[in-house]
């Protein structure tokens, strides 16, 4: 385990990289503030040096949100995003610390899709970001390293990805949640009878209890 020390780069920042891209931002975001201890514990979990934008953006933030709350991208954790990215990962992609996780979290949606790192658990390109999208419960690749996908996030056409998980009132809606919390929908987005979003009832839930039911339910359509 390296020490803080060693992951602190101050000559080669990954935030220079991440703070262009937030200048090139045509999606809203809001980015969080960190607890210092919080984030420098963070950093030393994950292991990755700020020179690269993942470690930045932990040690620089307690995560961001976009579009409105729409999209979270973990950092070190805070109020309106009390998840670090280890933090958030363990018992989920590893058990403790030190073990190679199958794939690693790294963002989600208020939709119930959830974005991972491939590290060879998930898909056959590693180190490409895979998600899984609520309306189909499938790990797919999007082509991405972290980088990228962090660049898309900011700037990509966000409305045409999420087209089909959008419903007429959901920018009113999601003003209820934090990043904490994940919409959950009846029917099931993925059913037949869920694919018109609008007709779905649709509630509030944890986005810890969100995450357990979506891969409980995503192996038990994989088994049959």
């Amino acid at each position: 385990m390296k020490e803080l020390k060693e992951l602190i780069n101050l000559e080669e920042s990954g935030w220079d990289f991440i703070s262009e891209w937030l200048e090139e931002a045509t999606n809203d975001y809001e980015i969080l503030e960190k607890d210092p201890k919080r984030a420098e514990q963070e950093l030393i979990n994950t292991q990755v040096t700020t020179r690269s934008p993942m470690g930045a953006l932990i040690y620089e933030t307690g995560g961001i949100l976009i579009d409105s709350g729409w999209l979270r991208i973990l950092g070190s954790g805070s109020t309106k995003l009390n998840r670090g990215l280890m933090e958030w990962n363990q018992g989920k992609t590893y058990e403790k610390l030190g073990e190679r996780p199958t794939h690693l979290l790294i963002a989600d949606d208020i939709v119930g899709g959830y974005f991972a790192i491939n590290a060879g658990g998930i898909g056959n390109v590693i180190g490409n970001i895979y998600y899984l999208a609520p309306d189909f419960l499938e790990w797919e690749d999007t082509e991405l390293g972290y980088s990228d996908f962090l660049y898309w996030t900011l700037t990509g056409n966000l409305e045409m990805y999420y087209e089909n998980v959008r419903w007429s009132t959901w920018k009113e809606d999601i003003k209820k949640a934090n990043g904490n919390q994940t919409f959950s929908f009846v029917p099931f987005l993925w059913t037949d009878e869920g694919q018109d979003i609008d007709k779905t009832d649709r509630k509030l839930v944890p986005t810890e209890e969100n995450y357990h039911f979506m891969i409980e339910m995503q192996r038990q359509l994989n088994r049959e």
